[in-house]
C-alpha cells in the first residue's frame, strides 16, 4: 500500500505523533483519485489475476479514512479548550468594533439626512427649476426669432406692395430694399446648429408657411423682375439725359438685387461670384448679339434693308456701351452673408462680367463675337451663288464703307449718357474692331 511505505511520514498537525497517511500524495495540486485508486489496485493484485482482489485495496482505503479520522477526533479533543478561548476573544472583539461600528454608522446616517434635507431635497428642487428656465429661455428665445421672421416677412409683403406695377414711373429701389429683406431671412432661418438664432424654427408651422407662402415667391419675382429689367435695358437714339438717369437708376437697383440674391452658400468669400448678376448680363449680351448677327445677315442678302439693319446694330452696340459704362461705375454693396468685403476682389459690377467673356471691353466682344458668326454666314452666302452673291460681290466697296461708318457710331457713348467724364472713354480708338467687322465681310467675297 502506497500510504502505509513510510514509517513515519510527515503530519500537518503534530510532527511528534506517527501517521500513515501520505499527507504529501493527497496535498499534491496534480493528485488524481482515479491514478490513485489504479496505482492501489495494482499494487495489490497481480495483473493477469482474474477476477481481480478489490477488497485488500478497499480495505486500506477505509484504514486510511479511519485514521484520518481518529486524527481529527483527536486534535478537536485536544485543542477544544483554546479554540473556544480564541473565539470567544474573536467573538467579543467583533462585538465590540460592531457597537463601536453602530455608533459611527448612526452618526453618518444622521448627517447623511440633514445634508440630504439640506442639500439633495434643495438641489432636487433647484434642478427642476433651472430646467424649467431654461426651457423657458429656449421657447422665449424661439418666441423672439419666430417674431422677427414674421415682422420680416410683413415687412417684405410692404416691400413687394412699394414696387407697383411695370413701368419707368415704378419704384424700382424697392428690389433692392427686398433683397436686403430677404438677406435677412436667410441670415436667420440658416442658422440651424444649437444655439443659432434660428435653431428649431423649421418645427414652426409660422415659419413653414412663411417659406412657403411669402419668402420663396417673393423671391423668385424679385429676381425674375430684375432679370427683366436688364433684359428691357435700352438707349435709343432720341434718349434724352433724364430718361437715361432713369434707366440707369432702374438698371443699377435690378443688378444690387441679382448681385445680393446670389447664392453664398458653400462657397468661399475670397472666390465667391455674383452668378445671378452675371448670368443676367451674360444672357443679355448674347441675345443682343444674336440679334444683331440675325438682323445684319439678312439684310446682307437684301442690300436695300442694310442701312436698317446697320442702324439697329449701331443701337444695340451703343446700348452695351452705356451697360459697360454703368457697371464700371457700380461699386458692390456690403453683402451682409459674406465676411469679407467683395471690394477686395470685385471693385465693380463690370469686373466680373468681363472675367466670364474673356475680354477687355463688352464693345469689342460685341464686335469680334459678331466678326466671327458673320464670316461663316458670307461665305455661305457666297457659296450658294446666284443673284444675291453677284450683287454683294459688286456692292462690296459700299457694303464695307457702310459696316465702316457704323462699327464707328456703333462704338461711341449714346448722347444721354455723355458728359464731362466720359469723354475721354468716347474718344476711344475702335480702329482694330472696325477692321474685323469689315474683313469678316469684304474679306469673304473675293474679287
Amino acid at each position: 500500500m502506497a500510504t502505509a511505505t513510510a514509517s513515519r511520514p510527515a503530519s500537518p498537525h503534530d510532527d511528534n505523533e506517527p501517521s500513515y497517511i501520505d499527507y504529501e500524495t493527497f496535498l499534491s495540486p496534480d493528485f488524481s483519485a482515479t491514478s490513485f485508486a489504479n496505482s492501489l489496485v495494482l499494487a495489490t493484485n497481480n495483473p493477469q489475476d482474474s477476477p481481480l482482489d478489490l477488497s485488500t485495496p478497499l480495505s486500506r482505503v477505509l484504514f486510511d479514512a479511519q485514521e484520518i479520522d481518529s486524527h481529527i477526533d483527536l486534535l478537536t479533543t485536544r485543542s477544544a479548550v483554546p479554540l473556544f478561548e480564541h473565539t470567544d476573544t474573536q467573538t467579543k472583539a467583533s462585538k465590540r468594533i460592531i457597537d463601536e461600528l453602530d455608533t459611527q454608522i448612526n452618526s453618518l446616517n444622521a448627517s447623511y439626512k440633514q445634508l440630504e434635507k439640506e442639500v439633495i431635497d434643495r438641489h432636487a428642487e433647484a434642478e427642476e427649476v433651472r430646467q424649467v428656465a431654461l426651457r423657458l429661455l429656449d421657447t422665449l428665445t424661439l418666441g423672439q426669432s419666430v417674431g422677427r421672421c414674421l415682422q420680416l416677412g410683413k415687412t417684405l409683403e410692404i416691400q413687394t406692395a412699394e414696387l407697383g406695377s411695370s413701368g419707368f414711373d415704378e419704384d424700382h429701389s424697392a428690389l433692392i430694399r427686398c433683397s436686403y429683406t430677404i438677406l435677412s431671412l436667410h441670415e436667420i432661418l440658416d442658422s440651424k446648429s444649437q444655439g443659432e438664432e434660428g435653431h428649431g424654427l423649421q418645427k414652426v408651422d409660422a415659419i413653414r408657411s412663411l417659406q412657403d407662402a411669402v419668402i420663396t415667391p417673393i423671391e423668385r419675382s424679385v429676381r425674375e423682375t430684375s432679370e427683366r429689367y436688364v433684359r428691357e435695358f435700352n438707349v435709343p437714339g432720341n434718349m434724352t439725359f433724364t430718361q437715361g438717369e432713369q434707366a440707369r437708376a432702374r438698371l443699377v437697383s435690378a443688378l444690387t438685387a441679382l448681385y445680393l440674391l446670389s447664392p453664398t452658400t458653400g462657397m468661399k468669400p475670397e472666390k465667391w461670384t455674383p452668378r445671378l448678376l452675371v448670368q443676367a448680363l451674360d444672357t443679355y449680351i448674347r441675345s443682343s448679339l444674336q440679334t444683331s448677327i440675325t438682323t445684319l445677315t439678312r439684310s446682307l442678302g437684301q442690300l436695300s434693308s442694310l442701312d436698317k439693319a446697320l442702324s439697329e446694330v449701331t443701337t444695340k452696340c451703343q446700348t452695351i456701351v452705356a451697360l459697360e459704362l454703368i457697371l464700371d461705375g457700380v461699386k458692390p454693396p456690403e453683402h451682409p452673408l459674406l465676411t469679407i468685403s467683395p471690394h477686395t476682389h470685385m471693385p465693380n459690377f463690370l469686373q466680373p462680367l468681363l472675367s466670364q467673356l474673356e475680354t477687355g471691353s463688352l464693345a469689342s466682344y460685341f464686335w469680334r463675337t459678331m466678326a466671327g458668326s458673320l464670316s461663316t454666314r458670307v461665305q455661305d452666302i457666297i457659296t450658294r451663288g446666284g443673284v444675291v452673291a453677284r450683287t454683294l460681290k459688286t456692292n462690296k466697296n459700299n457694303v464695307g464703307d457702310a459696316i465702316r461708318q457704323a462699327v464707328g457710331r456703333a462704338s461711341q457713348l449714346p448722347g444721354a449718357f455723355v458728359g464731362p467724364k466720359t469723354k475721354a472713354k468716347s474718344d476711344a480708338n475702335w480702329d482694330r474692331e472696325i477692321a474685323v467687322m469689315v474683313g469678316s465681310v469684304v474679306n469673304n467675297l473675293g474679287r
